[in-house]
């Protein structure tokens, strides 16, 4: 895979990943709203997926060491992968009750995490186990947070 490709990838799937779930989960914890939580994740995917990109964009014009086709290439990377990935979280909000739809995107958002921590320890042939550890144990403590952010605002509509 093109290094650009896989920068793209690689982020936008793991921004998606922490981000969609921790706005779900924090919108979850202080409105209990499946609107809202489809609000949030639409919100996500768009702005999210632009700011990523131009993220993308300019630490990639920052390095100096690629050409503007490649530039280019890591910009719609990012963008449409965050864009699509942050999508598929919505799927289980349309379909299932609010708090099953929850976990089950923790259980989905964590999966690709681990399957795409397992690819990056493979091709670099490091420690799979610490690697998986290390990016999955930033996911959960971003979901716990906004879990209880998400309570401690929602306090304040009471």
């Amino acid at each position: 895979m093109k290094h650009s490709i896989k920068t793209g990838f690689s982020f936008g799937l793991t921004s998606a990943t922490i981000t969609t779930l921790g706005l779900m989960v924090g919108l979850h914890s202080g409105t209990h709203s499946k609107e809202v939580v489809i609000g949030g994740i639409i919100t996500i995917a768009i702005a999210d997926a632009f700011s990523d990109a131009l993220g993308i964009h300019v630490a990639e014009e920052a390095e100096n060491t690629h050409t503007a086709l490649e530039i280019w290439e890591a910009t719609l990377a990012t963008f449409f992968f965050k864009f699509i990935f942050a999508l598929t979280f919505s799927v289980p909000v349309f379909f299932l009750e609010l708090t099953q739809a929850i976990i089950v995107s923790v259980i989905w958002g964590l999966s690709v995490l681990t399957a795409l921590t397992f690819y990056i320890a493979q091709d670099q042939e490091i420690k799979t186990w610490k690697l998986i550890l290390e990016h999955v144990g930033i996911a959960a403590t971003v979901i716990i947070l906004t879990h209880y952010v998400g309570d401690w605002v929602g306090k304040f509509s009471s």
